[in-house]
């Protein structure tokens, strides 16, 4: 199997646990792990509303694929006591801000408790090399400034959500002074922007929506047109993610930090203008404000700092925004006649090519 992406072969024959694999991200990463040619163990819950690209795929034919509950310690602890992995990339949450306002309390369980597993898992097994931790861009305090956030800068929450990924990354940090030293396994947090790609179904995701209704013949409503944030395609954050991971398995405890994985600034543009391009690109459609009164608070501005990425992990964005929702809409439109696999494949293969070209 041809090497893609600058691993050096990294993670060939490497068993890699990857928690929540069934979502959207977790999904696209366990294809770029397989055509990486690791050995993949699944682990999410039973049913999640947001499996459509794993179904689509049909990765649970190519993959050691465990359910359960990432929130019982139990659970965790038996599928990595059956599988041994080297390497473990915990993606499993409530990845939603306004879910988290109808399920505060398992947004917390979930996102909270099963971050502290995985590094409880960490602490007590050998054998594991490395771990990526994912939480997200919203873990910062955010004051709506205009000066994006940078990996030092308060961390806080307005909502559940966001507030639970503040309370994982000072778990992340609490272990990794506690217990982690040279001679233990290299954790890492990744905050990303905001992610879009082929494949996401997730309700109240500006993506799915627009699909949704221009496949429907309805209008687009909007509840912030004028929000800002740093838009990136979903290979851009799994790069960083797999990139992470490379350094902390080659050079150990010096990556274990947190990072942004960010776009850079041209790729920061408001709702309005991420749906006016879709319109765009299908020929047809109109959109409509719907505010957000009465409606749980979100944030109007949200901007990340790659600066430390692109410094010391040789991070560089790709596809800019113009690319990704160019990249995003051709899944949607070609995946109703072809294979969900070797579709993704495709585009993996195709970023890395021109991640080549670019030096």
């Amino acid at each position: 199997m041809n090497e893609i992406g600058p691993f050096g072969g990294a993670f060939r024959g490497k068993k890699v646990l990857v928690t929540g694999h069934t979502g959207f991200k977790g999904s696209w990463l366990t294809i770029w792990l397989l055509e990486l040619g690791a050995e993949v163990v699944g682990f999410s819950l039973e049913k999640y509303p947001n499996d459509y690209l794993f179904k689509k795929t049909g990765l649970s034919k190519r993959i050691i694929d465990e359910r359960g509950d990432i929130a019982s310690a139990e659970e965790v602890n038996a599928v990595v006591a059956r599988h041994a992995p080297s390497v473990i990339f915990h993606l499993a949450a409530q990845p939603l801000v306004r879910d988290s306002y109808a399920h505060p309390m398992g947004t917390i369980r979930t996102n909270v408790l099963g971050t502290a597993n995985i590094l409880e898992v960490l602490r007590a097994r050998k054998g594991i090399k490395a771990a990526v931790i994912i939480t997200t861009d919203k873990c910062y305090k955010n004051r709506e400034q205009e000066l994006p956030y940078r990996e030092e800068d308060e961390l806080g929450g307005h909502d559940p959500y966001s507030a639970s990924k503040a309370c994982a990354e000072f778990l992340i940090a609490s272990y990794r002074d506690s217990f982690y030293d040279a001679a233990r396994v290299p954790v890492a947090s990744a905050r990303a922007g905001n992610v879009i790609g082929g494949g996401d179904t997730a309700k109240d995701r500006l993506i799915p929506d627009c699909i949704s209704a221009l496949r429907e013949g309805k209008k687009i409503r909007i509840r912030n047109p004028s929000a800002v944030r740093p838009w990136q395609h979903v290979l851009e954050a799994t790069y960083g993610y797999l990139l992470l991971c490379n350094k902390l398995l080659t050079e150990g405890q010096k990556f274990a930090q947190p990072w942004n994985i960010a776009p850079d600034k041209t790729s920061v543009i408001t709702v309005r203008h991420v749906v006016e391009r879709i319109i765009s690109s299908f020929g047809t459609g109109s959109w409509e404000d719907v505010g957000n009164k009465g409606e749980p608070h979100e944030a109007k501005l949200l901007l990340l700092d790659n600066a430390k990425a692109k410094a010391h992990l040789g991070y560089c964005p790709i596809w800019d925004v113009s690319i990704a929702l160019e990249k995003t809409l051709e899944w949607y439109k070609r995946s109703e006649k072809e294979d969900g696999y070797s579709l993704c494949a495709q585009q993996i293969h195709e970023y890395c090519r021109e991640a080549a070209k670019n030096g």
